[in-house]
């Protein structure tokens, strides 16, 4: 099967100093991986890599078999939507105005937003939780509502992958759940290929089915949550001793620290 990406021997530094060493990897379309590891480790470089949004890379990354520089903007907005950590907007946008900017790479050239650019921002408000929002104005919201909302601009993008730096670092408990349990319903039901950075192993371990550890900028395990989360790993990737429990409910594997 041709992987979705495919990256080869990546390196990349805003400086002299590197901050991804030589990264050689494959996603297949339809995976939800998780990428974890300490702050600083390189993850939220590698997803911007992948989203099209950092160049001057060294080495080849290519998605779905062309290499990446070579694709429009634009196109690549089409099949590829990224979520940050954190957004402001510095003009008062609603919601609605929001999530309808995720339209833009599909637009012809008209002014008026289409029946299906209107149906597809519906859709994603209401997949996030957000409709209630629409009219408020998107800097008034909270920080956990934000991020909703810019979820659901990049689901009005109905993308093939979706990429996202900390999502839920803003969101509490219960909406950390169900961001998660949407994210599992698009991968499940939509085949949307998912790469997520989190500090959230346990989050991470109970929807993820592949996962990354990253340290210094170098990929340091690589397979199922149950496989990488183990004490001697969690040590290589965090330096911390930790105790490695199987769930109840038989969905993976979560953490607990140790003295």
């Amino acid at each position: 099967m041709t992987p979705i990406f495919h990256i080869a021997e990546l390196h990349f530094g805003y400086t002299v100093i590197p901050v991804l060493n030589g990264i050689t990897v494959d996603v297949v379309s339809g995976e939800f991986v998780a990428l974890v590891g300490p702050n600083g480790a390189g993850k939220s470089t590698f997803l911007k890599v992948l989203a099209g949004l950092l160049c001057g890379y060294k080495g080849a990354v290519d998605f779905s078999g062309k290499s990446l520089s070579a694709i429009r903007s634009r196109d690549l907005a089409k099949r590829i939507a990224f979520v940050p950590q954190e957004t402001h907007m510095v003009f008062p946008f609603t919601v609605s105005e929001i999530v309808m900017m995720g339209r833009l790479p599909h637009r012809a050239g008209g002014l008026f937003d289409t029946r299906r650019d209107i149906d597809a921002a519906r859709e994603a408000m209401e997949l996030t939780d957000t409709l209630q929002f629409s009219a408020k104005i998107f800097g008034e919201l909270s920080g956990g509502e934000r991020q909703r909302a810019v979820l659901a601009s990049a689901l009005a993008q109905q993308p093939e992958v979706l990429l996202l730096d900390e999502p839920t670092v803003y969101l509490d408990l219960k909406h950390q759940i169900q961001f998660y349990d949407i994210l599992e319903r698009l991968n499940r039901e939509r085949r949307m290929t998912i790469l997520s950075v989190t500090h959230d192993v346990n989050l991470a371990a109970r929807y993820a089915r592949r996962m990354i550890a990253v340290r210094s900028g170098i990929f340091i395990a690589d397979g199922p949550p149950d496989e990488v989360l183990t004490p001697q790993r969690l040590y290589e990737i965090f330096e911390i001793n930790a105790a490695v429990f199987r769930r109840p409910d038989g969905l993976g594997s979560y953490v607990i620290p140790t003295a």
